[in-house]
């Protein structure tokens, strides 16, 4: 069966992010993938140190390991597809995922993350509130683990953008609701037409 991640980025699991990454892996079970959503604040916020010193190169994931931090890397390190959320900040991801992010260079190491699908959401507290550049940077942080990146298109909707983009609140932003479906659906069929790629 094929694995969905969704990793909310934002310090608040019932919020706008939440919200639509919920929204992403109902139509992904829907498809037929299991899913799984991990909110990334709580696992740096039991780290001693939570944001990467770069103490070794390669990185051994010593600072994390035994940690429900190590456990978050070994699921995302098996998954198959990977959707991640984050409001703006300043016209970019929080630091909360930018910590999870930059703390998965053992991952990267280890190719981990190499073909896995990536797709992203944002939400911003104003209709143009930066959700494009974070959408960027998320797209970044993703290529640089080697990942498969998608938007929000499928043959279900239409050709689609980068991803999926809300103005705050999520749940009352109709065209960003319409978004999510068809980005959900295009994560679930890339995944399983590129599942011979993946180490798994």
């Amino acid at each position: 069966m094929l694995r969905v991640i969704a990793l909310n980025g934002s310090p608040r699991k019932d919020g706008s992010t939440a919200y639509l990454l919920n929204r992403a892996l109902k139509v992904a079970a829907e498809e037929g993938a299991e899913t799984t959503l991990i909110h990334v604040e709580p696992l740096l916020r039991s780290q001693k140190h939570p944001f990467c010193l770069a103490c070794s190169s390669p990185c051994t994931g010593a600072c994390y390991r035994g940690s429900a931090l190590e456990e978050a890397y070994r699921r995302l390190a098996q998954a198959d597809a990977v959707i991640m959320g984050s409001p703006v900040y300043f016209g970019t991801v929080s630091a909360q995922l930018k910590g999870f992010w930059d703390k998965s260079r053992k991952l990267r190491t280890e190719q981990a993350l190499l073909n896995t699908v990536g797709a992203a959401v944002t939400t911003g507290g104003a209709r143009f509130g930066g959700q494009e550049t974070t959408l960027k940077a998320l797209h970044d942080m993703m290529l640089v683990q080697g990942m498969i990146l998608v938007g929000d298109g499928h043959a279900s909707a239409d050709a689609g953008h980068h991803g999926c983009c809300a103005g705050a609140p999520a749940s009352a932003d109709a065209y960003a609701l319409q978004r999510i479906e068809p980005l959900a659906r295009r994560v679930v069929e890339v995944a399983r037409c590129t599942a011979s790629l993946r180490l798994k």
